[in-house]
């Protein structure tokens, strides 16, 4: 089978991974006491008493193993392309498993995606475009140790302001923005990963495993109270969008990879992603407020 197949069925199989363990996460976070940031150990010793949040967590760590596999046979932006049509899987999993209900606007947006997906697919040959393995340590230091920063201050300002009991209640999106820069990082460093491996020594080297550590420590901690706080169907695609756009841009020039040279191909490459990437960015941000039934209202005596 080529490698770009490997590659596709790989993208496939991590969203999949990805969409089953934010689900079962989810679900388990449901039935836990409110857990917080400010309080890292007892939210760790609180999740891994939940044999349901474990099984999600295997699950994602599972697809951190199918995107090295993903990485190694494609282009960044044409896994990007393809990373976000796991936002269908999420939406029905959340819709069957959550209750969480899918607005026709929402239906609208996995249409569209789907149409995404299949342009970016439509893009790949085998063969006639090569894929970055490596780039220099201070260009990945300078892409990424800001990014982290500021996740964790626009992190650190969503809590802030949600402590504030005047404020309305917080719509998600500046959650799913600062955990999407931790998880774009962790994105860059998965490629960094797989572009050294097998060599142990050259790995331990490079800033890749670290950058691992710091994004895995920071975003398990922050993604949990998230997902408590926050729609699963609302958080995580705001939370792909920006892991998606940041990886395809910065990653594609940190790492050299460049676009189709064919004009259909390249036209296919880069409305697939831009578009995908808009869907995500104009689907609704916030929950539409149900309206209460009115109150039976006793009739007069001249009323039929």
């Amino acid at each position: 089978m080529p490698a770009v197949a490997w590659g596709v069925g790989a993208a496939l199989l991590a969203n999949t991974l990805y969409s089953v363990g934010f689900v079962l996460e989810k679900r388990a976070l449901t039935r836990l006491p409110e857990v917080s940031v400010r309080r890292p150990a007892h939210l760790l010793r609180q999740v891994v008493t939940s044999p349901l949040w474990l099984a999600g967590s295997i699950a994602l760590a599972s697809g951190f193993g199918a995107q090295l596999a993903v990485y190694r046979t494609l282009p960044i932006a044409a896994a990007q392309g393809i990373f976000v049509s796991g936002l269908v899987l999420l939406l029905l999993l959340s819709a069957r498993l959550l209750g969480e209900r899918t607005s026709g606007r929402e239906r609208y947006a996995i249409a569209a995606i789907l149409a995404a997906l299949l342009m970016v697919v439509l893009s790949l040959r085998q063969g006639s475009e090569s894929v970055g393995q490596e780039s220099p340590a201070p260009l990945i230091l300078l892409v990424c140790v800001p990014s982290l920063a500021a996740g964790l201050s626009l992190y650190a300002s969503a809590e802030r302001r949600a402590r504030h009991r005047h404020r309305l209640p917080t719509t998600g999106v500046e959650y799913g923005v600062a955990v999407g820069l931790l998880y774009g990082v962790s994105s860059l460093a998965i490629k960094g990963v797989s572009g050294v491996l097998p060599d142990i020594p050259a790995l331990f080297a490079s800033p890749y495993p670290y950058l691992l550590m710091c994004t895995g420590a920071f975003g398990l901690v922050m993604s949990q109270a998230a997902l408590q706080r926050c729609r699963a169907s609302l958080i995580v695609p705001v939370c792909t969008t920006v892991t998606c756009l940041f990886t395809a841009v910065l990653g594609t020039l940190a790492f050299g990879e460049s676009l189709p040279q064919e004009p259909v191909r390249l036209a296919l490459r880069v409305t697939g992603t831009a578009l995908a990437v808009a869907v995500l960015l104009l689907m609704p941000k916030h929950d539409t407020p149900t309206q209460p039934d009115p109150e039976p209202r006793e009739l007069l005596p001249n009323e039929p």
